[in-house]
């Protein structure tokens, strides 16, 4: 349905469609009518709206639906096709299994523990995944990034010889699996989206080189500070140097050459696939061999290891429990970006859907069952879930393998696990964070965004010179202050119509555009709300002065009568931006300056009615499209042009004036139709011939 406003003097738009006192050569304005919100829809609460629907959908759940919603793993079992399958899920098994055994003892040793409690955090937390995860692709166990953590905390408490460093590491687990359990019900998953993923590339650059450069101790044969600041165990290493032992370094050397090169062959080459997840097991059999046929005295072995499964015991040293919340929190949210992130690309690739507050619950429950069986905090592996996706990995299958195999090797293998020469075990770390080093994703940012390098650069040298904790506060510090800096500084575009369309756009993206004299027609690119409110205030105020004359058509006057606001990308107002925007209303109503609005969401109109705003500005004032608000602007300002242009005259005059058309075609002699009001030449009306519910176009000369 659409209103024909044919003067501003009727009170009556409908009446004015039919009015017979419009002249006949005059085209009206024609505008689609607004639709505000009524009494009842006023009093509707979206809230009340949004939980019935949430309740109506808990309501069509059925019985089996109830419990695949706490058993993910039903979800794949109920359409597992067992010849097709099995067979591509044990050998992803198998093959991620070579590459876990390994690893688990490595990143124990980088957490500072026994490698048998990298083993038994690969052992309980796979088996409750498999139930409790979603992800039918996502390896988890010990991770590099989630260890160095561990060890950088702990140190600080107590020495990694004591038992209750041990302790601790267990708590820590078991507080993790609680905080993710409790973000994954309340579905606060979400609260991670505000770290940039520039401050996690940098922090996970940064975190590689400090992995890395604490495993050089195994290397150069001699000990070296455990900081997690690089100044410190850089000069940890050259006040040793005098320490140093070629047998070590030498063999380290060489395992981890060996280790690159396999991963280099197993990636760049498809049939060579199997070399990647191989690599690490190969360094471990090389090594072992070594040492058990050379009993060389200079290198140092990874010891006796305890045979048999873990025991289930209750997490002791709770009185720590305080000084480890910051730590767990940390820990948590390295699983939800590194894990879920994973876990959600693999779903994606796989054609299934994962829900991601779900997967983190199912993370939660496997570190807190761990935590009763010895297993400091366990993630999803990138490295490990990548291995079990190109093998071919279709379901949970895979990660119950993958338990099978840690439960033999605690149960058969732990005895020849003793002769594994500690530099193997940091040739795997080295291996394995060396694919952490993000230096292309630096590179990236350098030539896409250059405020998204500054904060990965100082996110990064953060974490290398100030340490894990303080270079993550920053990262993130930053970051929010990015988004801060960003909402409450909004975008503005002045709009102008492209010529032959009713589309108004930004001028300064198309500089064909033009805009009209006497009006403004500015578009908020955000919600408005306390903190912006200031800024889009002022920036109104230089649009209304900063006028570009070269590109104006219509009548020609001498400043701003109107200002037009497009809210289309406005999603939320709060009361101190209807305050701010009563304020500018009553400001310009002492200069004679009329505020009309365009396209406002329902819930920003909805805002806007019960503030009062819609009957201070006038209904009159609201418009569907920005065309329709700049038609009648333009019929205002041409009866201002030809009547009186004194500030004096306010706009409530207009109601008392004669009709517009009528007036313009006494006072100049000829009538004019809204073309040539736009086009502000007095060009003879259209022709009567042509379709009236046409929109009113430029001439092809403009």
């Amino acid at each position: 349905m659409e209103i024909t406003y044919a003067s501003p003097s009727f009170s009556d738009l409908r009446a004015a469609a039919t009015s017979s006192s419009m002249p006949s050569s005059a085209r009206p304005v024609r505008i689609i009518p607004l639709q505000h919100p009524t009494a009842t829809t006023s009093s509707s609460s979206p809230p009340n709206a949004a939980f019935s629907r949430w309740t109506a959908k808990l309501r069509r759940m059925t019985w089996m639906e109830w419990i695949e919603f706490f058993l993910p793993c039903l979800r794949w079992i109920r359409i597992y096709k067992w010849r097709e399958y099995f067979q591509v899920d044990l050998m992803a098994g198998i093959t991620v299994g070579v590459m876990l055994v390994p690893q688990s003892m490595s990143y124990a040793k980088l957490a500072g523990l026994q490698p048998i409690y990298g083993l038994y955090s690969g052992f309980v937390p796979l088996f409750v995944y498999a139930i409790f995860g979603s992800s039918r692709q996502l390896a988890v166990g010990p991770v590099a990034l989630v260890s160095l953590l561990v060890s950088n905390v702990l140190g600080n408490i107590a020495d990694s010889s004591t038992e209750l460093y041990t302790e601790l590491a267990i708590l820590l687990s078991l507080m993790v699996g609680i905080m993710e359990c409790i973000m994954g019900l309340l579905r606060l998953g979400w609260l991670i989206r505000f770290i940039s993923h520039s401050v996690i590339s940098g922090f996970t650059t940064a975190s590689a080189i400090v992995i890395g450069l604490s495993q050089a101790k195994y290397f150069l044969g001699y000990d070296i500070d455990g900081s997690s600041k690089i100044i410190p165990v850089v000069k940890s290493i050259i006040a040793g140097a005098d320490k140093f032992s070629w047998p070590p370094f030498v063999m380290g050397s060489i395992m981890l050459a060996i280790l690159l090169v396999m991963k280099h062959l197993g990636k760049s080459r498809k049939y060579l696939r199997f070399l990647r997840a191989a690599g690490p097991l190969t360094a471990v059999v090389l090594g072992t061999v070594f040492a058990k046929i050379f009993h060389p005295s200079s290198i140092s072995l990874v010891g006796d290891i305890p045979q048999g499964l873990p025991k289930f015991s209750v997490p002791k040293s709770f009185e720590y429990a305080q000084s480890l919340i910051p730590t767990a929190l940390l820990i948590t949210g390295v699983a939800i970006l590194e894990s879920v992130g994973i876990a959600k690309a693999l779903a994606a690739k796989n054609g299934y859907e994962l829900d991601s507050n779900q997967e983190l619950f199912g993370l939660g429950v496997s570190n807190v069952l761990g935590s009763f069986f010895s297993a400091y905090p366990t993630t999803g592996s990138f490295s490990r879930s990548a291995v079990n996706h190109e093998s071919g990995a279709k379901s949970g299958v895979s990660g119950i393998v993958l338990g099978i195999i840690m439960t033999c090797a605690l149960l058969f293998l732990t005895p020849l696990f003793e002769y594994i020469p500690q530099c193997t075990l940091a040739a795997i770390v080295i291996s394995a964070v060396i694919g952490l080093v993000d230096y292309d994703e630096a590179i990236f940012l350098w030539r896409v965004d250059k405020k998204d390098f500054l904060l990965w650069t100082i996110t990064s040298t953060t974490t290398l010179f100030l340490g894990i904790e303080i270079g993550v506060l920053v990262g993130v510090g930053v970051s929010l202050a990015f988004v801060i800096h960003e909402s409450a500084n909004p975008h503005i575009a002045v709009l102008g119509r492209l010529p032959g369309t009713t589309v108004y756009r930004n001028v300064k993206q198309y500089p064909e555009a033009y805009t009209y004299n006497g009006i403004v027609i500015v578009r908020v690119d955000a919600p408005i709300y306390f903190a912006n409110t200031s800024y889009i205030k002022d920036r109104l105020r230089e649009y209304e002065v900063d006028v570009d004359c070269s590109k104006r058509h219509g009548p020609e006057v001498e400043r701003i009568y109107f200002v037009i606001l497009e809210m289309a990308p406005v999603t939320y107002i709060d009361s101190s931006a209807v305050q701010a925007l009563k304020d500018l209303y009553q400001e310009y109503k002492l200069r004679d300056i009329q505020i009309a609005i365009s396209n406002p969401s329902p819930e920003v109109l909805l805002t806007l009615s019960r503030s009062g705003l819609v009957e201070l500005i006038g209904k009159e004032w609201y418009f569907v499209r920005v065309h329709d608000a700049v038609q009648v602007c333009l019929q205002h300002v041409q009866s201002l042009k030809g009547g009186s242009n004194s500030p004096q005259a306010p706009f409530s005059s207009l109601e008392d004036k004669p009709s517009l058309f009528a007036r313009l075609s006494k006072e100049r002699g000829e009538k004019l139709s809204i073309t040539d009001l736009e086009s502000g030449n007095g060009r003879p009306p259209l022709p009567k011939e042509r379709d009236s519910q046409l929109e009113p176009l430029l001439s092809k000369d403009h």
